[in-house]
C-alpha cells in the first residue's frame, strides 16, 4: 500500500510555527514507517522549504512557496490533486483536503476552536478551517482525532458518527522530554540569567492561552508572595494583550518574556522551572503539559477540554477563568514542598503511557480500517 501524507504545515525553519501541529506531524513521519509491514510505502508531500529527511519515507517538494497560509491553499486545492492517483491512501495531516480527492483519504483533527471559542481566531482562519474541517470530515474514510474531548466535539459540533472516529493521543519523546542532571540544569539557569525558583509558562503568545487571566491572578499577589513569573513562547495572533497586562499590572520586574525557545533548550527550561503552569481555555491534546510532567515539573492547569486527560490526577487542574482559584493555587505551590514533591512523582509516572510509537501504531491501525471499508463497499 502507497500511503500519501500532506505535511505541508511541516516547518522549514526554527519559529513559534515549529511546535503544535508541526510537532505531531514530524513525529508522525519518523515513527510510522516503523510501526507498518514493511512492504507499505510513504510518501509526504511537504513545502520547498523543509529539509529534515525521514527514513523509509520519500518526501516531495512543492513546486511553490507554501509557507504562506493562502499559496498554501492554493496549492492544495488547485495543484496537489494530479498528484494524488498514484495513492492508495491519502492522509489530510491537519484538518482540511483537497475539494477534488481521487483516492480514499483520512483527516487529523486537532481541536475545535474555530467553532468552540470562534473570537480566538482570526476571522479569515475561523472561516476556513470550519468550511474545510466539516466538508473534510464529511468525506473521510476515518477522522482521526489526538484526545477524546477532541473526537467527541467533531461528533457533535460537525455530526459526525462516533464509529468512524478514532482517538491517536500525542506522545514525547523520552530522550529529550526527562529529569536531567541538577549540575546541568543549574549551568543553564546561570546561563540564562534564572533564578533559583520561578514559575514557567511555555507555548505561543496568543489569546487562547489564557495568560491575561494568568498576569491577573499572579498580581492578586501579595509580591512578598510571588515567584518570578517567565512567560516563553513566539508571538503568535493578537499578542499585544498580553504585554499590555504585564504594563497595567505594573509587572515589568516580575515577569519575563523570552520569546521564542529553540527545541534543543525546551527540556531545559522544564527542568529548571518550579513548576509549569498551562492556563489555556482550549487545547486539542497539550502537548507542553505533558512534557513538563515528563521532565519531573510540576502542573497547574485548565479543567477543560483535553488538558484534564493529560494531566490526569498528578497536577492542579483549575477553571480557566476562575482567576482568584489561579492566585490561591500559586500561593499553596509556593509553600507547599510536599505537594511538589507528589506532583513530581505522579508526573513522571503518568506521562510514560504517552508514546509516539504509540500514536503511530494506532494511526496505521486507522488506515487499515479505512481500507476495509474500500474493501467492503
Amino acid at each position: 500500500m502507497h500511503i500519501g501524507l500532506n505535511a505541508h504545515l511541516l516547518a522549514g525553519q526554527p519559529g513559534y510555527r515549529a511546535a503544535g501541529i508541526h510537532n505531531y506531524i514530524h513525529q508522525l513521519l519518523a515513527h510510522l514507517p516503523a510501526a507498518a509491514p514493511p512492504d507499505w510505502r510513504w510518501t509526504a508531500l511537504v513545502g520547498g522549504a523543509v529539509q529534515a529527511q525521514y527514513p523509509g519515507l520519500t518526501l516531495r517538494r512543492a513546486g511553490l512557496d507554501t509557507s504562506a497560509p493562502l499559496k498554501r491553499i492554493l496549492w492544495e486545492q488547485a495543484l496537489q490533486p494530479f498528484a494524488l492517483p498514484q495513492f492508495d491512501l491519502y492522509h489530510a495531516l491537519a484538518f482540511a483536503a483537497p475539494l477534488f480527492l481521487p483516492v480514499p483519504m483520512v483527516v487529523t483533527v486537532y481541536d475545535m476552536t474555530f467553532i468552540r471559542y470562534p473570537q480566538r481566531l482570526s476571522t479569515a482562519r475561523r472561516l476556513y478551517l470550519r468550511l474545510f474541517t466539516g466538508l473534510t470530515c464529511r468525506r473521510a474514510r476515518r477522522v482521526l482525532c489526538i484526545s477524546h474531548s477532541t473526537a467527541r466535539d467533531v461528533a457533535d459540533l460537525l455530526h459526525i458518527p462516533p464509529q468512524r472516529i478514532d482517538v491517536t493521543p500525542l506522545g514525547y519523546n523520552s530522550d529529550v522530554y526527562r529529569p536531567l542532571p541538577a549540575e546541568q540544569v543549574a549551568a543553564f539557569r546561570r546561563r540564562q540569567g534564572l533564578p533559583e525558583r520561578f514559575w514557567l509558562f511555555l507555548g505561543t503568545l496568543e489569546p487562547r492561552k489564557n495568560l491575561v487571566m494568568l498576569l491577573a491572578a499572579y498580581a492578586a499577589l501579595p509580591p512578598a508572595e510571588r515567584l518570578p513569573l517567565v512567560l516563553a513562547g513566539g508571538k503568535g495572533w493578537d499578542y499585544a494583550p498580553i504585554f499590555a497586562a504585564v504594563e497595567q499590572h505594573g509587572l515589568q520586574q516580575s515577569v519575563t518574556l523570552p520569546g521564542f525557545i529553540p527545541a534543543a533548550d525546551l527540556a531545559l527550561w522544564y527542568n529548571a522551572a518550579e513548576v509549569f503552569l498551562y492556563p489555556s481555555v482550549f487545547e486539542g491534546f497539550g502537548l507542553p503539559v505533558l512534557e513538563a510532567m515528563a521532565c519531573g515539573t510540576p502542573v497547574i492547569t485548565s479543567d477543560v477540554s483535553s488538558l484534564p486527560e493529560v494531566a490526569q490526577t498528578c497536577g492542579l487542574c483549575l477553571p480557566p477563568q476562575a482567576a482568584p482559584a489561579w492566585t490561591a493555587a500559586l500561593a499553596r505551590v509556593r509553600h507547599d514542598a510536599a505537594w511538589r514533591a507528589d506532583a513530581r512523582a505522579a508526573g513522571l509516572r503518568d506521562a510514560r503511557q504517552f508514546q509516539w510509537a504509540t500514536t503511530a501504531r494506532l494511526t496505521v491501525d486507522s488506515y487499515r480500517q479505512a481500507m476495509a471499508m474500500t474493501v467492503t463497499a
